[in-house]
């Protein structure tokens, strides 16, 4: 049967139920939130004299939760209007609703007898073949279905959502032996395409795939980190950015999480997994029992590893948990050796074996944990997943690992791993060994631009099924690499359409990434129908390389800056009116040059969690890429005959002066940086590389043509003293800084067209040498040069 999904009803609004709707709200979906009718009133309602008929009484908690969890930071809404999609309504009054929904979902608490009477609820008002879910990860799902009818038991299954539901694309699915294979096959493909996840269909076993590994790691952790005298602070520094995984680390993510709810995980597992080899190590150790005693759940209480409190100054400090004596204390500065020498290596694959081989403590740490990991991933195959991909998309997608358990056992290599698992006293499982015996040699491999993965029920290698739906670059690149310089590759994408993509540093637009981009223009305007611009590092582009503009500013190399600046310019002017379609696919932080390469496209492709924006401002520049000439070229095609276009110019002004940075892809098009109708949202971001080729080969296929050279509108002195007069009252005001003000009048007369006695149509050069002509000038002042500094020294913003 075709199924659409126009209609969820959300049983259950506490912090996951809340969350889970507003995520399907960014995926344009009508939501049902409801939640239970209060048991009675509370002191505030009776003082006001409201009734329990009162709407405000009977929907009280739903309106109350869902209030609440909207205004969580990071934001569950791509956008603040996707609320209005979400209806909420109560358990008693509003039942006869459920009627018309195609997908139910249980997310009430983790009681079996209380989600069976959920299911009651919605087996009497379901329609024939609508799903129904339950989103738990310590029941088993099976056990749910006790007096259900034939057809609610054919269309029910288990699924996982991973916290926050926005950011974590895991989406675990667990079918019971009623489920028809239609319902799983049609979900599986749903939660990739339409909600943006990684769809793991999983085994009904205790806390699933990435809960079991990721509860083992972090219990192991723990049970390990006062037997090597480690601190928090250190343990924190060894688990995150530099072996792959979030800047909250280990102990940071536990505070964010909520200690009760990893407790409440764990000792689910210790009872339900006796024959584990692990087993004693889900016993909760003596330190967490005594946090849990004291409350000190993380950030829910205010207290957990860290603690957050104000010195008598009324400066904020961070305390960290001391193990032994429990008490809080200053936080401590982490200093390992090996982890000073890996700097340098920016890519995670090649530090790995220089970190597992440190000589001091860090290095021992990576191989005990690390040891352990790879002996207990093993070890569960076939119990929780039949194939090693299955875990390692798992640990990625849930727990934000940068690579899985088997891929960083490939990272360090297979034989050096059976080495470290025997050095430190653990056992793999047979399979391991017979794959050895085989005189295999990694878990994974890459032939003719396919990635294999060992199959263990089959003995060889096999192809990782799904691929046909993504571009994978790490994949292809060996097999579909045109050209490459030191910081980027052009790779063939097929149907006529090359790729480029940075890997310089944090993709930084130096001159290897630009000179890059123009070969890839060169190329495909000779023999190709189209390029992409995208990369899958862990952001698009932090901007161009500060560093350098700091250094030839300093040097007061102004000829060099001018060309460096010019050329940029010239680059992204040449993606405007290549004569082949240049489509740009943006993701995660897509930062000044980035943001000036995304506005000069001819579409952009972005993945949903698109963090972009011109940032100049930060560093006392405006933007000199291009970008303050094409935000005002797109104020001057809003001007409507006998309208007030100085409000036009001013919204745009405001979005560069203001330094604004969309925090979703969505919120984009409030700001002017991508247009609707032109630039496209890909909600799954595994996916965007392929998304951008498809809109290439569809503009291509349409007939392109090239773009002709824009007259602009410039609205000269009216415009320039509008905006001199604004930034001169919020100086007085003390609003902002002199500085600031003048990095204010410097972007006025570029986005008025200079000092003209009326409004003009000027050429897009014109804008251009006055942009850049403002960009090396503000490079001159020492201020400017004091704020560049302070941002590479410490990532902030410095306001002098």
């Amino acid at each position: 049967m075709k199924r659409r999904i126009n209609k969820v009803a959300i049983l259950g609004s506490g912090i996951m139920g809340s969350q889970i709707a507003m995520h399907f709200a960014n995926a344009g979906v009508r939501v049902l939130l409801y939640d239970i009718v209060p048991f009675e009133r509370s002191e505030a309602e009776i003082a006001k004299g409201i009734e329990e008929s009162d709407p405000r009484f009977r929907y009280r908690i739903v309106n109350e939760n869902f209030e609440h969890f909207k205004k969580l930071k990071p934001a569950p809404l791509y956008h603040k209007d996707f609320a209005s999609r979400v209806a909420l309504k109560n358990l008693t009054d509003d039942l006869s609703d459920l009627k018309d929904c195609d997908w139910f979902m249980e997310v009430v608490v983790e009681r079996l007898d209380i989600k069976r009477q959920v299911f009651e609820k919605i087996e009497a008002h379901r329609k024939t073949g609508s799903i129904v879910s339950s989103n738990t990860s310590g029941i088993p799902i099976h056990s749910m279905l006790d007096g259900r009818s034939e057809d609610f038991k054919a269309h029910f299954c288990g699924i996982h959502f991973f916290n926050p539901p926005r950011y974590l694309p895991l989406f675990e699915l667990i079918s019971t032996k009623e489920t028809s294979p239609e319902v799983i096959d049609f979900l599986m493909h749903y939660a990739d395409r339409f909600l943006g996840k990684t769809s793991i269909l999983c085994k009904d076993t205790p806390a699933f795939i990435a809960n079991r590994i990721g509860i083992y790691s972090i219990m192991s952790l723990f049970h390990q980190v006062k037997g090597m005298g480690l601190t928090i602070e250190e343990v924190d520094k060894l688990t995150g950015p530099v072996l792959g995984r979030p800047k909250s680390a280990t102990f940071r993510t536990c505070d964010v999480v909520g200690l009760d709810t990893l407790v409440h995980v764990a000792n689910g597992l210790h009872l339900a997994v006796t024959d584990d080899e692990c087993h004693s190590l889900f016993a909760l150790p003596d330190f967490i029992n005594k946090m849990m005693e004291d409350n000190a759940l993380g950030a829910k209480t205010g207290q957990g590893f860290y603690k957050k409190v104000k010195s008598e100054n009324g400066k904020s400090e961070i305390l960290t948990l001391d193990l032994e004596s429990m008490e809080y204390r200053s936080k401590k500065k982490a200093n390992f050796a090996t982890l000073a020498q890996t700097k340098t290596i920016s890519e995670l694959g090649d530090r790995i074996p220089f970190l597992f081989n440190g000589k001091d403590k860090a290095g021992e740490f990576y191989r005990k944990s690390f040891a352990g990991l790879f002996a207990y991933v093993s070890n569960r195959i076939p119990e929780i997943a039949d194939e090693i991909y299955l875990i390692d998309d798992a640990m990625k997608a849930g727990f934000g690992w940068e690579l899985g358990p088997f891929e960083y056992w490939d990272a360090y290599g297979f034989d050096k791993g059976l080495e470290i698992l025997s050095q430190e006293g653990h056992s793999t499982a047979d399979w391991v060994n017979e794959m050895k015996n085989k005189g295999q040699s990694s878990f994974y491999k890459i032939e003719d631009g396919l990635r294999y993965c060992w199959s263990v029920s089959e003995s060889t290698y096999q192809v990782i099924p799904g691929q046909e739906n993504y571009i994978r670059l790490d994949t292809i690149r060996s097999s579909s690499k045109i050209w490459k310089n030191s910081d980027s590759v052009i790779e063939d994408l097929g149907d006529g359409i090359l790729n480029i993509e940075f890997r310089s540093k944090m993709n930084t637009l130096g001159g290897g990434v630009i000179q890059g981009i123009n070969k890839a223009i060169e190329l495909a305007e000779s023999d190709y129908r189209g390029l992409v611009i995208g990369n899958q590092g862990p952001n698009f582009s932090v901007g161009a390389n500060l560093g350098l503009i700091f250094m030839m500013a300093i040097e007061q190399d102004y000829d060099e800056l001018n060309f460096a600046i010019k050329t940029f310019q010239d680059t992204v002017m040449r993606l405007r009116y290549s004569s082949i379609p240049v489509i740009i696919a943006p993701h995660g932080m897509t930062f000044g040059g980035g943001c000036e390469m995304t506005l000069h496209a001819d579409a952009a492709q972005l993945a949903a969690e698109t963090y972009i924006g011109l940032v100049e401002f930060g560093v006392g520049l405006i933007p000199g890429g291009a970008g303050t000439k094409e935000m005002t070229v797109r104020a001057s095609e809003r001007y409507i005959k006998d309208d007030v276009e100085l409000n036009a110019l001013r919204e745009y002004y405001l979005t560069i002066g203001m330094a604004k940075v969309a925090t979703s892809a969505h919120e984009a098009y409030d700001y002017g940086i991508i247009q609707k109708g032109k630039d496209r949202i890909s909600i799954n971001k595994s996916r965007l590389i392929a998304d951008a080729k498809s809109y290439a080969m569809e503009l291509a296929d349409l007939g392109y043509t090239q773009p002709s050279p824009r007259k602009v509108k410039v609205l000269g002195k009216s415009a320039l003293g509008m905006f001199k007069i604004g930034a001169h009252a919020m100086w007085s005001g003390n609003y902002i800084s002199e500085h600031d003000k003048l990095i204010s009048e410097k972007l006025a007369h570029v986005m008025s067209g200079g000092d003209l006695s009326s409004p003009t149509d000027v050429s897009e050069q014109y804008l251009l040498d006055l942009e850049r002509e403002a960009f090396l000038s503000l490079c001159g002042e020492r201020k400017t040069l004091e704020r560049i500094q302070h941002m590479l020294k410490t990532g902030k913003p410095l306001r002098n």
